[in-house]
């Protein structure tokens, strides 16, 4: 009774043990990676909510700065859409438009055209570069922040000097406008501009006019780089709260204006996708390009020249050919495993008859010396050894065996 060794399998198809084995790794990673981006998203969903909002009373909302206006008989009224915000705007109101970026372009010309000779005052908080341009002509935003965010006043505009240092810092504006007060300078750029509507005589005077501040009642706007001395959790530090209640409280009525996105006078402007994009995003798209390129220069400089190293395991030959025939029928690449076997034997022959391996691919060398070995047809073995690729797997197979039956034939004695 004879008994025959089983043969391990050589498939190099890898088992589903093996492929989870491979990709668990990743796997647990990404579950981490999915878990903490919950429960960041979960932490934070509330941190911003109601900001800038006078009814709310979360850290960043504007609650305490509302009742305190409220105690000195300024009555606070929010709106949130620009018709709204158009039909409050007159002498004995202050307006606030806590998102300025938000408004369309249109939206933006029209609320200019509303407050220009109104006689009441704007306040613009932290408008970018586009929208300053638009509400308060004059003035330009520089693409660079303070970097400090509590600053002095440096002015003369009575309501800074009351209030001393505050935390206006933020963005930083030019105005070309000679008579522009420009207060709380970062690197020599205001972080707050107030614009007087006509020339005021009475500019720098600390007297009472019959309001809150002290302020003249004459039209004004406001630009502030900051929110931060509207906030809950800021209002309480530093001179955040006089420099508030003044520039809020020089009339008698506040429209806080917050503008949002299901207004239907921003529906009806056409934006385009990069207008939806926030501001910056230019600059930062080309770091991101500088810190791929830097990245792959980083990993490029670890790759040198090839250097052979041992197998730690001995390897059959046998599951070497079985796995390069496998990835051969799994492409349907017959043109090339034709052209690897045909190689094989062209280099393996040329020894035999005389021919240098340097000339074995060519046939003006090689086919002459086999004819001449063989007596035989010249035709044929051109069309054996420098052929077209097999049409099928089966001429492929039979190619093979000629290859074969080629190579014994020379090899005879």
């Amino acid at each position: 009774m004879t008994t025959e060794a089983t043969l391990p399998d050589t498939s190099a198809s890898p088992t589903a043990r093996q492929v989870w084995t491979r990709a668990r790794g990743v796997a647990l990673a990404l579950v981490v990676l999915l878990a903490g981006a919950v429960a960041i998203a979960v932490v934070r969903s509330d941190a911003r909510h109601g900001e800038l909002d006078p009814r709310s009373a979360d850290p960043y909302g504007s609650r305490a700065v509302a009742e305190l206006l409220a105690d000195r008989g300024v009555s606070t009224r929010v709106v949130t859409t620009l018709s709204a915000a158009r039909a409050a705007t007159g002498p004995d109101t202050t307006l606030l438009v806590a998102v300025p970026d938000r408004l369309t372009e249109r939206q933006q010309t029209d609320l200019h055209a509303a407050i220009t000779g109104s006689g009441g005052r704007t306040v613009l908080v932290a408008p970018g570069g586009p929208a300053v341009e638009r509400l308060a002509p004059g003035v330009t935003a520089d693409p660079a922040t303070s970097l400090d965010s509590t600053l002095s006043p440096d002015c003369d505009l009575p309501a800074a000097r009351r209030a001393g240092t505050a935390d206006t810092g933020g963005i930083r504006y030019t105005a070309i406008r000679p008579d522009a007060d420009a207060c709380y300078p970062s690197d020599r750029l205001a972080t707050l501009l107030r614009l007087p509507e006509t020339t005021d005589e009475n500019h720098g005077n600390d007297e009472n006019h019959g309001n809150p501040t002290g302020d003249t009642p004459e039209g004004d706007t406001i630009v502030l780089g900051a929110p931060d001395i509207l906030l809950n959790n800021r209002l309480d530090e530093h001179g955040n709260a006089s420099l508030a209640l003044q520039l809020l409280g020089s009339r008698p009525h506040l429209v806080w204006y917050l503008p949002t996105l299901s207004d239907p006078t921003a529906q009806d402007d056409e934006r385009g996708l990069f207008d939806l994009l926030p501001s910056g995003w230019l600059w930062g798209t080309l770091q991101l390009f500088l810190a791929a390129a830097v990245a792959a220069l980083w990993r490029a400089r670890r790759l040198g020249p090839l250097v052979p190293e041992r197998l730690p395991v001995a390897i059959r030959a046998s599951e070497t050919v079985e796995g390069r025939a496998r990835l051969y029928r799994k492409a349907d690449a017959r043109d090339r495993a034709a052209a690897a076997l045909r190689s094989t034997t062209r280099t393996r022959l040329a020894p035999l008859v005389g021919v240098p391996v340097a000339q074995a691919h060519a046939p003006e060398a090689l086919l002459p010396a086999l004819s001449a070995h063989l007596h035989g047809d010249g035709q044929s073995l051109h069309a054996l050894l420098f052929g077209p690729p097999p049409s099928d797997d089966a001429a492929l197979v039979s190619l093979a065996d000629h290859l074969d039956a080629l190579e014994r034939q020379v090899r005879r004695p």
